[in-house]
């Protein structure tokens, strides 16, 4: 094994993760088409696809209906989060026995740092080899990547999958990159990937050969990180396993399991998805200064637009009603609305105090300004109340009309991807 030197940054990627505990969990299973997700009949969407089920050509974010139209004889799943979960915190502690240096990304991928002599000596090949054993015996497989950075670890993570280990030692980083699709690099999309074809440049050692200050006249800022990364540069750390992860946005989405056509019936989503929104907001101890409305009209055509907020919200009396008025931006009357979405982000800017209006909506004409100001705090604690009623009695105890409007009307599609919670 050769002598390792420098930094050790390594990529663990749980495989087929949710599909793989399904099988875990019923013996029968093993072997055979494992599709977790939604059902065909919901428009529910594909979480994971187990191996068996890929040559197929099933795979994540599929239609299921698409996906038992490959795959007939498939065995669909709605899924079970909290067994994910369990299985998930036993891996990353499985990880945290070997280094503190872990940053878990998602339920079932995370990075850590073995580097030589920050916290053992031993070759950081044998960690991986060490975790990857551990993890085989819970009953359920990872792949790892083993490079000198992020980047590198992430991509050769997906190189050799099930079961694979690929080790891009020092030194190497560049010729292991050079061969490989744009798309290998993450960030890069369809969009991007067909600008830089038009420049002639098809592959990550092309992108690597580029000038990075020519890189950004055409690009922006952008430029310069992608010839960097494609170089195998970045020298991102791993951050210790108690520093939490930055919350960019919070979102909620519903697909529903007959379009909706008509203006009242998408206010009404607005509202049953900002309340969704609000909720995780307060739980989080988050406001934000910028609301975002999403539709999809099909599986493959949709729009978003956003629009700040005059103050940091997490009720969703603030941000809903500027949801609803950037509905006409993007629908109009008659378009068919498959999937509804609404998120609130910009989380890291200082709130700017904001004197109460005495016309401000919702207050009465003839309050003193003293009494305005009173209003939003009320309707913060009367938020809390709900969330604690539905905390301690479930989230039928107390609903609003648009609630119970779509309690039968959405996809039955889990939303387990990349939740930490």
């Amino acid at each position: 094994m050769k002598r390792w030197e420098g930094p050790a940054i390594a990529l663990l990627d749980l495989d087929a993760f949710f599909a793989s505990v399904e099988q875990l969990d019923h013996p029968e299973w093993r072997g055979k088409p494992v599709i977790v997700g939604g059902s065909p009949e919901m428009r529910g969407v594909v979480s994971t696809a187990s191996y068996e089920a890929r040559p197929f050509g099933v795979h994540s974010a599929m239609p299921a209906a698409e996906a038992r139209r490959l795959c007939p004889q498939g065995i669909f799943v709605q899924g079970h989060f909290e067994r994910y979960r369990e299985l998930s915190h036993q891996v990353m502690d499985i990880i945290g026995d070997e280094t503190p240096r872990l940053e878990q990304v998602s339920i079932d991928e995370a990075f850590f740092d073995v580097s030589p002599g920050r916290y053992s000596a031993e070759s950081p090949v044998s960690i991986c080899e060490r975790i990857q054993g551990r993890v085989a015996e819970l009953g359920i497989t990872c792949s790892i990547g083993l490079s000198t950075s992020k980047t590198v670890a992430k991509i050769a993570s997906e190189v050799d999958k099930p079961r694979g280990l690929t080790v891009v030692y020092p030194g190497t980083e560049a010729a292991f990159l050079a061969p490989l699709p744009l798309r290998a690099l993450s960030g890069i999309g369809a969009a991007t990937e067909r600008k830089l074809a038009g420049l002639g440049i098809r592959t990550l050692g092309e992108l690597a050969a580029q000038d990075p200050e020519e890189m950004r006249e055409r690009f922006g800022v952008m430029g310069p990180r992608m010839v960097d990364r494609a170089r195998g540069v970045n020298d991102s750390p791993v951050r210790e396993r108690a520093v939490a992860r930055e919350v960019k946005s919070v979102s909620n989405e519903r697909t529903f399991a007959q379009d909706l056509t008509e203006r009242g019936e998408i206010r009404a989503a607005i509202w049953h998805v900002s309340g969704v929104v609000g909720r995780r907001l307060r739980k989080k101890g988050l406001k934000g200064r910028e609301v975002t409305l999403k539709i999809r009209y099909d599986f493959e055509h949709g729009r978003s637009v956003q629009r700040g907020l005059p103050h940091p919200a997490d009720d969703e009396a603030d941000f809903a009603p500027v949801a609803l008025e950037l509905l006409d931006e993007i629908w109009h009357e008659g378009m068919p609305v498959r999937l509804l979405g609404v998120g609130i982000s910009r989380f890291d800017e200082d709130d700017v105090p904001r004197q109460a209006s005495l016309f401000e909506e919702g207050a009465l004409a003839d309050e003193v300004p003293e009494r305005a100001a009173e209003r939003p705090r009320e309707r913060a604690n009367l938020g809390r109340v709900r969330d604690a009623v539905r905390e301690r009695f479930g989230e039928d105890a107390l609903a609003f009309g648009h609630d119970l409007r779509f309690k039968h009307r959405t996809s039955d599609t889990q939303p387990m991807h990349k939740d930490l919670e």
